[in-house]
């Protein structure tokens, strides 16, 4: 098995502080152990402590965070802002993504009444306990230690223009990049380029790709009005992107840290790219 050197270039970096609400898109961003900063660092839990996101709320798509010193400050239609410090330690809980139990800080009565009252659910606002790690799957990032906050499971999902370019060249309506909320999106691949790529380094920063991404409802929900929008992409994806092992349909790339956490990436940068002859998911 041949190992290729290739090169791409930074395209898009993107975080989402609070899980499954609105992206930030960046000119830089400091990779650090779980991710990019401030990904998925806050989420909304329902009176059970379980994760809420889009595949429920679409309506999610509409609350845009915007970074505020260490904290954010939150708007959506209709709504007053509201401004989170990032700061309290006050009250401890306990959360839960997918199968992972999360230690983490709830930030108290008047943010979970904002975020209860836009969705019309009775939800809270909590932020990851750093002291208590979260690791990706070791069956995925085997001898790695690769950390997270509240990402589905990997720190990074990364996409390429010309896989999402190939895709809209399968659909009636063409479908913007956000749908797929990656957080690096590079430039120079082929299509599909991303699912035989091992590496993707700097000088000083080292990312692994460990796992296909596979997809789910959130992609056909229109990101800028929070309403759901058919079966689209999946129906498409299903028809030549359907990955038996993982039971789903993939695109993108799961991407973790092996080296380098403190470096940053930024628009425009060229990242050289180590890749394996395979068959593509």
């Amino acid at each position: 098995m041949t190992v290729a050197v290739t090169h791409a270039v930074v395209s898009g970096l993107f975080v989402y502080p609070v899980k499954s609400c609105r992206g930030i898109a960046l000119n830089r961003a400091q990779v650090v152990a779980t991710g990019l900063q401030q990904d998925r660092r806050w989420m909304v839990v329902d009176v059970q402590g379980h994760f809420v996101t889009q595949r429920e709320q679409p309506r999610m798509a509409l609350i845009a965070p915007e970074l505020h010193g260490v904290g954010l400050r939150i708007t959506a239609p209709g709504m007053t802002p509201l401004i989170i410090d990032g700061l309290s330690t006050e009250q401890r809980t306990s959360v839960r993504v997918w199968r992972d139990h999360c230690a983490a800080f709830d930030e108290g009565d008047t943010a979970a009444a904002w975020f209860s009252e836009f969705l019309g659910l009775a939800v809270r606002l909590v932020r990851f306990d750093e002291s208590q790690p979260r690791l990706s799957s070791r069956e995925w990032t085997g001898q790695v230690e690769a950390y997270n906050q509240f990402s589905d499971g990997f720190p990074i999902l990364v996409i390429s223009t010309a896989s999402l370019a190939e895709l809209n060249s399968r659909l009636a309506t063409p479908l913007p990049m956000n749908r797929f909320r990656p957080n690096l999106v590079l430039e120079g691949l082929p299509a599909y380029g991303e699912d035989t790529l091992d590496e993707l380094r700097t000088d000083s920063l080292c990312l692994r790709v460990v796992k296909p991404c596979t997809r789910c409802k959130i992609t056909t929900t229109d990101q800028a009005t929070g309403i759901a929008q058919g079966t689209e992409p999946i129906s498409t994806l299903m028809t030549y992107r359907r990955n038996p092992e993982l039971r789903g349909v993939t695109f993108g790339q799961n991407v973790i840290i092996v080296a380098g956490a403190g470096n940053t990436l930024s628009i425009g940068q060229t990242l050289q790219l180590t890749h394996h002859s395979r068959e593509a998911h």
